[in-house]
């Protein structure tokens, strides 16, 4: 047996580590244990820290070679930047130094580290950069930072260590720089690359508000601060039209003696390069300067387009500007005679609008405050040839209607034209001389006003009139009387057109007016009969007439109906016979909703509701 034999049964307690609850637990033993001197010497004192001990205190807590290591482990990580615990007393004695461990733990957290820039031949001068504002600079410019880090002041920092950190610097042979200079180029440079947005920038915000209280105090109305924004892009139009280099003046063939013969039943007509893109809506008018090589379109879309046409240019038919008027559909926008500089606009509004083409202003008309029942819609209009007046038809009252007359310069009301005809007024056109003008009631009834008299002189029927829908004056009678307009033709709802000749009506009233004694009896008024007789009627048409349109010369008449694809037919004059030709089944009309011949009768220009404008020459 051992020398520490056990004669009876014992409970042992392991040996415990310091760590341990120091309890003191009670065992039970036997007497008779022989143990021997040294043995029971320990019983009575703790017992040594093994290396497993050790070993599990050290990675718990940890000890002073693993915290250097850490330490030395960090620097690496971190590109050459070393940090070395720092005490006040390194330049003290030896005896000093071996007291380091002490007088760490009464030091202050802001003192234990410096940063340790690396090689000794590197300089440790904190150069700021010149274009970097100072610490006074910074605090002038923004407001006082909330918390301020002391270790910023502290810390040096490498910028030739890493790659990243090079384009931090001022120089190239910068080097080193404080902590707050090292945060500061680092926002600059986030700066640069994420600037400012507009939004969050006071600055920019005052600047905005500021315009807009300006534009607010010049117009106090909306539409007049859009219509001040449009005139700004109406100003390159405006210099175009006033240099003659930029625009070749059209032609007048109709008063040349060189005045090219149309044939009839067939028409040379090729077709040219569309005008244009498509415009975000239907075209519902369409006209041609009278004396540029312009066109103008407008639409819902509530923007008026003008384009310079010019077939063979690079780009052919290019866009020269183009107005938008906000909050305004446009049923209707037309050139103003005879310099047609100004641009007359309405769509189904109680205001239009003019846009002076030689200054680039747009002006916002409203209507009359005592006529405002009477006038409550200003889309339908027309200038008249002379361009002194503005036809509007007005709203339509029981019995009857009305078309209020304006003057164009002043937008004063200047009389008022009243027809009984049932239904209202279906459409009008000025005399070719603007002082009348022949007005088509929707039950067939269409009267003749003369506008220095003041009055209508005459009144006759529709032969065969189921519905009138449009009216149109064209050609030359070769006298004054009536306006000295040659043709008239009225369409109907069941797509008949009839044609008329007022050369026997205009001799009528000249023989009348010689006499002095003006024709009052039941057949003829003024020359004008009752119930005259067409001279040709058109059944080309199955839907409803919607446009009209006479050539300047006379010699061609468009007529068509937008309920229809394709529905268009040229008619030729004084024949007027039907050009069987043209269109043909190819040809891509779509729905039309605008037609216009140019001023030299060489151009036609068809829209449709698509908002596509075609344009075809009209040869011979």
């Amino acid at each position: 047996m051992s020398s520490a034999g056990l004669k009876t049964e014992t409970k042992r307690v392991s040996a415990r580590s310091p760590f341990e609850n120091t309890t003191p637990q009670t065992h039970s033993a036997v007497e008779d244990i022989d143990m021997d001197d040294e043995t029971s010497s320990d019983e009575e004192s703790i017992p040594e820290k093994g290396e497993d001990e050790l070993k599990l205190e050290r990675m718990l807590f940890g000890d002073d070679e693993g915290f250097m290591g850490a330490l030395k482990a960090q620097q690496e990580r971190e590109g050459g930047m070393q940090l070395t615990l720092h005490s006040d007393a390194e330049s003290a004695s030896a005896d000093e130094e071996d007291d380091e461990e002490g007088d760490l733990n009464n030091m202050a957290d802001a003192d234990l580290f410096f940063l340790d820039s690396g090689d000794v031949q590197t300089t440790t001068d904190l150069i700021e950069s010149p274009e970097t504002p100072s610490d006074e600079e910074q605090e002038e410019e923004s407001a006082p930072a909330i918390w301020h880090d002391s270790d910023d002041e502290r810390i040096a920092v490498s910028l030739v260590s890493q790659s990243k950190l090079r384009k931090l610097r001022n120089t190239e042979s910068e080097d080193i720089i404080s902590g707050t200079e090292y945060i500061r180029r680092l926002r600059r440079q986030f700066q640069r690359m994420n600037p400012t947005p507009e939004w969050a920038d006071p600055e920019l915000a005052s600047k905005r508000r500021k315009t807009d209280s300006d534009d607010s105090d010049v117009d106090r109305d909306e539409d007049m601060e859009s219509d001040e924004d449009e005139q700004l892009a109406a100003q390159p139009l405006a210099k175009l039209l006033q240099n003659t280099t930029e625009l070749t003046r059209i032609e007048d063939n109709t008063k040349s003696g060189s005045k090219r013969k149309l044939r009839q039943e067939v028409v040379d007509i090729q077709r040219l390069k569309d005008v244009g893109k498509t415009q975000p809506s239907s075209i519902d008018s369409l006209m041609f300067h009278p004396h540029y090589p312009l066109l103008l379109s407008s639409g819902p879309a509530s923007t008026l387009f003008l384009h310079h046409i010019s077939p063979s240019a690079p780009s052919p038919n290019p866009l020269l500007t183009s107005l938008h008027i906000k909050h305004t559909p446009l049923h209707t926008s037309a050139f103003a005679p005879p310099s047609g500089n100004r641009i007359f606009a309405a769509g189904r509004r109680r205001y239009f609008h003019i846009w002076d083409l030689d200054t680039g202003k747009v002006d916002k008309v409203n209507g009359s405050a005592d006529r405002k029942e009477e006038q409550k819609s200003m889309e339908r209009f027309k200038v008249s040839p002379c361009g002194r007046y503005v036809g509007l038809v007005g709203t339509s009252r029981k019995g009857g209607g009305m078309i209020n007359v304006l003057d164009s310069g002043t937008a004063q009301w200047i009389a008022q034209v009243r027809v009984d005809g049932r239904g209202g007024v279906a459409d009008f056109a000025w005399w070719s001389n603007g002082e009348g003008m022949t007005v088509a009631s929707k039950n067939g009834e269409v009267s003749e006003w003369d506008g220095r008299q003041r009055r209508i002189i005459a009144r006759w029927l529709d032969a065969g009139a189921v519905g009138n829908t449009v009216i149109a004056l064209g050609g030359q009678s070769g006298r004054d009387q009536l306006g000295g307009d040659r043709w008239v033709a009225i369409g109907s709802t069941s797509g008949i057109v009839n044609i008329y000749d007022r050369r026997e009506w205009a001799a009528a009233a000249a023989a009348g007016a010689k006499s002095n004694v003006p024709v009052q009896d039941d057949s003829t008024q003024a020359g004008v009969p009752r119930s005259p007789t067409p001279t040709r009627v058109f059944d080309q048409l199955t839907t409803p007439v919607s446009h009209l349109v006479f050539a300047p010369d006379g010699q061609m008449m468009v007529m068509a109906s937008r309920w229809k694809r394709d529905a268009l037919r040229l008619v030729h004059l004084p024949s007027c016979t039907v050009y069987r030709n043209w269109p043909t089944s190819n040809t891509p009309l779509g729905r039309i909703s605008s037609v216009a011949i140019s001023p030299n009768n060489e151009q036609l220009a068809v829209a449709n509701e698509q908002g596509r404008i075609r344009l075809f020459e009209i040869r011979g």
